[in-house]
């Protein structure tokens, strides 16, 4: 059975999944088990048996995915423990020396602070001298400016209000609740 770009689409695949299927197919593809298989490790078949499935389909595959999950876990466990065996006293290790170097870090960053504000403080200070004037004027300017601004605004607020209510309400009553 072909599958085509357009229904990916049509389902809403994700933009690097549409791209991929048209780098490697096309506008479509014929597909079969073995072509499945040649690109199990590029698409994400789980959205596919979602997307494009019907109810009794996606149930087995439901089944069948299931069981391969319990055997992946199955075969992995002993390798996944004797991964931690093995890493576990490095890790150990890298915590212990981690938590020590974050404490110098911090040390160190609360003395760099304090020099940086001890340096910068005649900058801000004659920062906020030079800015001051300006910013007065501007306050002088805004406040009677967003007063006019809301007195258009809160009246048109509270129509918006009113419609999305009287909106909600009619669409309510007339196609039923949830």
């Amino acid at each position: 059975m072909e599958l085509t770009i357009e229904q990916l689409i049509e389902q809403r695949a994700c933009a690097s999944q549409v791209k991929l299927f048209r780098e490697m197919f096309g506008r479509s593809v014929n597909i079969t088990q073995k072509a499945c298989i040649c690109v199990a490790d590029k698409f994400d078949f789980a959205w596919a048996a979602r997307k494009l499935l019907p109810a009794p389909a996606l149930a087995e595959y439901e089944r069948v995915r299931v069981q391969a999950w319990a055997e992946y876990e199955r075969v992995t466990a002993p390798a996944l423990a004797e991964y931690e065996r093995v890493t576990a006293p490095a890790l150990a290790e890298y915590e212990r020396v981690r938590v020590q170097a974050w404490a110098e870090y911090a040390r160190v960053r609360v003395q760099a602070w304090a020099e940086y504000a001890r340096v910068t403080a005649p900058a801000w200070a004659e920062y906020e001298r030079v800015t001051a004037p300006a910013w007065a004027e501007y306050e002088r300017v805004r406040a009677p400016a967003w007063a006019e601004c809301a007195r258009v605004r809160v009246p048109a607020w509270a129509e918006y209000e009113r419609v999305r209510a009287r909106t909600f309400a009619k669409l309510y009553n007339s196609t039923g609740a949830l």
